[in-house]
């Protein structure tokens, strides 16, 4: 089945019946608000401790290196409500992380990070991604979390291990009615699964709720206002946030932005586009590198050919993979859409097309289980399952068999290589058990600070357009759009030094760039 962790559920994943009424329940827009106000759970003190290993569910590993010049990271939990429309009802349990100032005396506060996804780990990227936030650390304790239903905090748990295996392995792009039962079938076990295993926690994990949660962790961290660096879904969160709270905000980076204008199939047909466009540009790169590129071909096209032909002929007959696991072309594509988020990664889809042309699956299923949570010893981190509960409970759409077929012509149209897997994506959350919310958030932020928006021309999972969307929707005087004339999803991170100079004096200074401002 198509996934993915860094895209939005609704473009990869994607009810005829619906077992679980979500009524009085208060992931709901404004119904249902927390009304508790900054007193119980939300002035509780958090217990901060050296940090254990990473759960499985948050993806395994070992506990954090120690940082740059001593010091360790420190872990904590802090309570929140399961339902805010109660309050003081049951509570569930978020994991924290952080990185304490260098220097303490010039410290302005926290820096929460939240790193997309939706599904992502906060406790096991923050450590992983901090050399490139080693300059705000000077000024900020760094904190990240696992949001509601992702990892340590309450993690939404669907298949076992074995049985994902057989999942993400499935023919994702069905070419007949046998194929197409198979696929809708599949995607009614995991959702079945998903309510069996996670059923009274999934109504709850969606967005609005997230962000009620980071006004809680701002309360708990003992700041007036929320600092905050979002990419990707965050980008999404931290609007959702500044609308709820837009007094609460402090400063605030959205870097990778998603569109808050577009529904599920407009999102989904935009991040066709964009990773079409990413593939372009790899393949453009192959040609000028002339000799040096391996691939077959002398042109965009003659390489994007073979691609496509490559794709056919694995989902004819899948090649060796990994032990007795094979690459089929749904692993295939994965494998691609992995390696095009950054072009530090164009050589390993070079790579692993050529070994995939010659009947080896290795490296484009390994790409495809990294994408998926699949760890090399064969289990997975919940990313998938968070991933998909996160954004069914959140978008109102579902697509049923018909609707779907009938919007590929337009998919297939916007990519040759992407368009049949993204489309047939659209039925992603067909038979999840509950309700979704709306078809777009409220990202309006009216009396917020700043918050400086950064996009990126070649972004292929949140096209570079939605940058300025999100600015628009913020508000006049909230959002400042920044743009980098680059590739790869997320630009602070990308390396750039103009973009960095930016976002550090802002965050560090105060100072806000000019909105328009461009980073060649």
């Amino acid at each position: 089945m198509p996934t993915s962790a860094a895209l939005r559920a609704t473009a990869v994943l994607a009810a005829t019946a619906v077992l679980v009424s979500l009524a009085g329940c208060s992931d709901d827009g404004d119904q249902g608000k927390d009304t508790s106000g900054e007193t119980g759970l939300a002035t509780q003190r958090l217990d901060w401790t050296d940090c254990p290993a990473p759960s499985a569910a948050e993806g395994g590993g070992t506990s954090p290196s120690p940082l740059p010049g001593g010091g360790t990271w420190q872990c904590a939990f802090m309570d929140v409500p399961r339902d805010y429309a109660k309050p003081d009802g049951d509570t569930i349990e978020l994991a924290l992380i952080r990185a304490k100032a260098r220097d303490p005396r010039n410290r302005i506060g926290s820096l929460v990070f939240n790193f997309g996804g939706p599904g992502g780990s906060g406790v096991t990227g923050l450590p992983s991604l901090a050399a490139d936030y080693e300059r705000l650390r000077s000024r900020y304790d760094l904190v990240s979390f696992d949001p509601r239903g992702v990892g340590r905090s309450v993690g939404v748990q669907c298949q076992d291990d074995k049985e994902l295996d057989e999942y993400y392995a499935q023919d994702s792009t069905p070419d007949d009615a046998a194929e197409e039962k198979t696929f809708t079938e599949g995607l009614a076990t995991y959702a079945a699964a998903c309510e069996e295993n996670s059923g009274e926690d999934l109504p709850y994990v969606g967005t609005t709720n997230a962000a009620r949660d980071l006004d809680r962790v701002r309360q708990a961290l003992g700041d007036d206002k929320l600092h905050y660096f979002g990419i990707s879904y965050g980008t999404e969160l931290g609007g959702v946030y500044a609308h709820l709270f837009p007094e609460k905000v402090g400063r605030a980076v959205f870097d990778a932005v998603v569109d808050p204008t577009q529904n599920s199939e407009q999102g989904s047909l935009g991040q066709t586009k964009g990773f079409q466009l990413a593939l372009d540009n790899f393949a453009k790169d192959c040609v000028e590198r002339g000799d040096e590129c391996t691939l077959p071909g002398n042109s965009v096209k003659e390489i994007e050919d073979f691609v496509i032909g490559l794709l056919k002929r694995l989902d004819e007959k899948p090649v060796k993979g990994i032990g007795d696991r094979k690459l089929t072309q749904t692993h295939a594509t994965n494998g691609i859409v992995q390696t095009l988020y950054s072009k530090e990664y164009w050589q390993y889809l070079e790579q692993g097309l050529n070994d995939a042309d010659g009947g080896n699956g290795e490296l484009l299923l390994t790409l495809s289980d990294s994408l998926n949570g699949r760890n090399p010893d064969g289990t997975y981190s919940n990313i998938g399952a968070a991933n998909a509960a996160i954004n069914c409970v959140d978008d109102k759409a579902r697509f049923d068999l018909e609707e779907t077929t009938a919007r590929l012509p337009r998919f297939r149209e916007a990519s040759p290589v992407f368009g049949d897997f993204m489309g047939w994506g659209l039925l992603g959350c067909s038979a999840w058990p509950v309700e979704g919310q709306a078809e777009t958030p409220d990202v309006s932020a009216p009396g917020s600070a700043p918050i400086l928006v950064i996009g990126t021309t070649g972004d292929p999972a949140t096209p570079y357009a939605g940058a300025k969307k999100m600015a628009d929707e913020l508000g006049k005087g909230v959002g400042v759009e920044l743009t980098y004339e680059g590739e790869g999803h997320g630009a602070y991170n990308g390396g750039d030094a103009c973009v960095q100079r930016a976002v550090d004096a802002y965050l560090l200074r105060g100072r806000v760039p000019a909105d328009g401002t461009v980073c060649p």
